[in-house]
């Protein structure tokens, strides 16, 4: 075992390295989020993206390190100065991963709404609302038009078109008083 040890070159070191990171990529791209519980111990209170040691990135700089030292070594470099060539390269590479996925993670956006992001609002009669029944009513949260089944704070009829302020949610129903 040894003398296979003994046998091996930089070059087929850094190449098995190279292999590994990338074959730990591609099982971490089929498999999508089995891996990524391994980052979570070094990224604690950070919940705006994915942290520099999450498995994909950490991949590429080994994929990277490996390459670029393979590389190196092949054309001259000893194992140190091919080693630090990898080093700066997977550090180039991963950061680059690194830095486009806090990008895509920065693009996300919810349509989830709360109910209690309604109130508040102003919001237009699109259904009239009958004494002590119900209508419905169409209001802005964000950029997002929102119907709501509504009914009159003080049990009058409210009717359509009229403008009206929410004064609370109940479960799915909003309680709306004119204006």
């Amino acid at each position: 075992m040894a003398e296979v040890i003994s046998q091996l070159s930089a070059f087929s070191i850094f190449l098995g390295i190279a292999a590994v990171g990338f074959l730990f990529l591609l099982v971490s791209l089929v498999f999508g989020e089995v891996f990524d519980h391994l980052g979570s111990d070094f990224d604690h209170g950070l919940d705006h993206g994915p942290s520099f040691f999450s498995p994909r990135i950490l991949s590429v700089f080994v994929t990277a390190f490996g390459g670029t030292g393979a590389v190196a070594s092949h054309y001259g470099a000893g194992v140190v100065p091919a080693s630090a060539a990898g080093f700066v390269s997977g550090v180039v590479f991963a950061s680059i991963i690194f830095l486009f996925a806090r990008f895509l993670y920065s693009q996300q956006a919810s349509t989830d709404m709360r109910q209690i992001d309604v109130v508040g609002q102003n919001a237009r009669v699109i259904v009239s609302i009958p004494s002590g029944g119900v209508g419905q009513v169409r209001c802005r949260v964000g950029e997002e038009l929102v119907d709501k089944v509504a009914k009159s704070f003080d049990g009058g009829a409210i009717p359509e078109n009229r403008i009206v302020r929410v004064e609370e949610t109940l479960g799915e129903i909003v309680i709306v008083r004119p204006q």
